[in-house]
């Protein structure tokens, strides 16, 4: 490598943090021929993934062009060096896939770089274009390549664990294992798996890649400092939160009086016990642990959500864990906004909305507690939502991001003509078209068309008749198969927003919403939340997907969904016009030196795209 390089701040700070995270020595070379995601070395498969991972990220954000032949030249000023990238597969949709990356000048026969490496390279010239646009750099650099290294340990232990394990261990949890199937993360996040604070002990059992599970942890709230809402109902009426959480208790234990039960995930009941106003309410006996109790839970893809089959209730908990750059601890805003969401749909809407987009729903978060400190201050990570359990045994209900997830370990059935490392989407594509004697691109175009009418219609179809805006990015995304592997239906989970034009109306259902749930946005803003997470990350990521797997050819799939949204009965979302004349899509800027957005080439107006 140039002297320059080992001169530069990123092998002093970024690199020499990352080398303290993870194992010494030298990642296997790629193997020639084959997928390198398929390397039988845990590590070299997880490297290889972070690499991709990473260059996939730059290409978006500095808005690269498709090179003219089969190799990437990528140039580093800031380094004084150019990285050459060879191209595997070249997405409209920035589903690309590379082999190992060198630099230009390195002596002898040009040493591969690692992903750690090659996290600081591109961490140090993104802060560089900060410093020569006038913005003062920050160390963010530094943190992208701990939490690259991180992502990249985590990533070779989960396969090294589902390599040993591969088979799922109870065939009637059909949900649970769509949670637990996603090994690498997502394919446009440069640490995806990256979870700084989680040791080495506590990952196996708080990790859903390695069908990790744990018994809850149990407080009592002193009813004086609980704070809560609800609105379950049984039989048309009111179910309280707390009655709820006390129905998951394990039989037998006792509640102080005057007190309610407080489930809380193991990780987070270890850290916030020594938080000064946990301490004070368990020092004046307004709060009480009652330890870790009951039967196994197990973590789905978001780590803090976890379920147990045969449960009537999900529970979404505190979790102030670093998950891939993103604190996971839920904060009161959206407790109030999922309860208001239920009550909203509950007005009438979702009867509308299920008779004209029969098949799909949302997962409530219909009630949530918490503890508050006597004078009124919320006390930080006691927090608690509880969620529907909609799915049963036969339920096959699995989140896009799972669905269409790298399986590279043996005996995952790769279908004849495939890729070697394939998904389990190519699963049911190759499957179907054995059953219907049909090929398999016409059989991948029909299952792309029969996703975007069950799962995408009906979110356009809230956000035009009623501006609720759902942030239905891939991990929020459940689809639902049928025995043949059709998509049915979907569901949606997680966060969402309204329309500020349609608040008058909002209100006119709901009396008071938005007051205390701050989900009000501008149409400007609702439009790019929409375009990033059901457009880009979702519609582009399932054609992504299914060119990266050879599948469909992402033009016919691009294609087919211009015609979708010029066709769309959604009862008046700008989205669809928003999707075909936008040139350029806003979306986060996550390799560059500090917080930030890029507006990168929008596939479905590019000619050609």
């Amino acid at each position: 490598m140039k002297a320059s390089l080992l001169k530069a701040p990123l092998t002093t700070a970024a690199t020499a943090a990352a080398r303290a995270v993870v194992p010494r020595g030298r990642v296997p070379a790629d193997r020639p021929g084959g997928d390198p995601l398929d390397h039988p070395d845990p590590r070299a498969a997880a490297d290889s993934a972070a690499r991709d991972n990473l260059l996939r990220c730059w290409v978006h954000e500095q808005d690269v062009p498709r090179p003219r032949g089969n190799c990437l030249q990528l140039p580093l000023p800031a380094c004084g060096t150019v990285l050459h990238v060879p191209v595997r597969y070249w997405s409209a949709t920035g589903a690309h896939r590379f082999g190992a990356p060198t630099l230009t000048g390195a002596p002898g026969d040009a040493p591969v770089l690692d992903a750690v490496t090659l996290a600081a390279l591109l961490g140090h010239q993104a802060a560089h274009a900060v410093s020569r646009a006038g913005r003062p750099a920050g160390a963010a650099s530094a943190a992208l390549v701990v939490r690259v290294a991180d992502s990249v340990r985590r990533t070779a232990s989960f396969l090294g664990h589902r390599r040993a394990r591969p088979e799922d261990p109870d065939g009637a949890a059909l949900f649970l294992h769509g949670e637990q199937s996603s090994l690498l993360g997502h394919p446009l996040h440069p640490a995806p798996k990256s979870r700084e604070g989680l040791s080495a002990a506590e990952a196996p059992h708080c990790s859903p890649e390695t069908r990790g599970g744990f018994p809850l942890h149990w407080l009592a709230v002193h009813r004086s400092v609980l704070v809560t809402d609800s609105a379950w109902t049984e039989r048309g009426r009111p179910v309280e939160a707390a009655a709820l959480t006390a129905r998951l208790l394990p039989p037998g234990v006792r509640l102080p009086d005057g007190t309610v039960p407080l489930p809380l995930h193991p990780w987070q009941a270890r850290t916030v016990r020594h938080h000064p106003a946990v301490a004070r309410l368990l020092d004046d006996g307004l709060l009480h642990d009652l330890g870790p109790r009951g039967e196994v839970w197990h973590p789905t893809s978001s780590v803090r959500t976890v379920h147990r089959p045969g449960a009537p209730a999900m529970l979404r908990l505190s979790l102030d864990l670093d998950v891939a750059g993103s604190g996971r601890e839920p904060v009161r805003a959206g407790a109030r906004r999922g309860v208001e969401l239920h009550r909203l749909l509950r007005s009438g809407l979702a009867e509308r909305w299920r008779a004209a987009c029969p098949g799909f729903d949302v997962v409530r978060d219909p009630a949530w507690l918490a503890a508050d400190a006597p004078d009124g201050t919320p006390v930080p990570g006691l927090d608690a939502v509880v969620r529907h359990n909609p799915f049963g045994p036969g339920d096959d209900a699995v989140c896009l991001a799972g669905l269409t997830a790298l399986r590279p370990w043996p005996g995952r059935g790769t279908p004849a003509g495939h890729p070697a490392v394939a998904s389990r989407l190519a699963d049911v594509v190759a499957r179907l078209a054995l059953r219907t004697g049909r090929p398999e691109p016409v059989v991948a175009a029909e299952w792309f068309l029969r996703y975007l009418s069950a799962v995408v219609r009906p979110v356009l179809w809230l956000d035009g008749a009623a501006g609720v805006v759902l942030d239905a990015h891939q991990q929020n995304t459940l689809v639902l198969l049928d025995p043949d592997g059709w998509p049915a239906g979907g569901r949606y989970r997680g966060g969402h927003r309204f329309r500020e034009a349609r608040r008058a109306e909002l209100e006119a259902r709901l009396p008071g919403i938005g007051g205390e749930s701050e989900a009000f946005v501008p149409d400007a803003s609702a439009d790019e939340r929409l375009a990033h997470h059901l457009g880009r990350d979702n519609v582009l990521g399932l054609v992504g997907a299914l060119g990266a797997q050879r599948l469909l050819d992402e033009r016919v799939a691009l294609a087919a969904f211009r015609r979708f949204l010029a066709r769309s009965d959604t009862a008046s979302s700008t989205l669809p016009g928003f999707l075909l004349e936008a040139p350029a899509l806003r979306s986060p800027a996550l390799l560059a030196d500090g917080p930030g957005h890029v507006m990168a080439a929008n596939p479905l107006a590019v000619p050609g795209g």
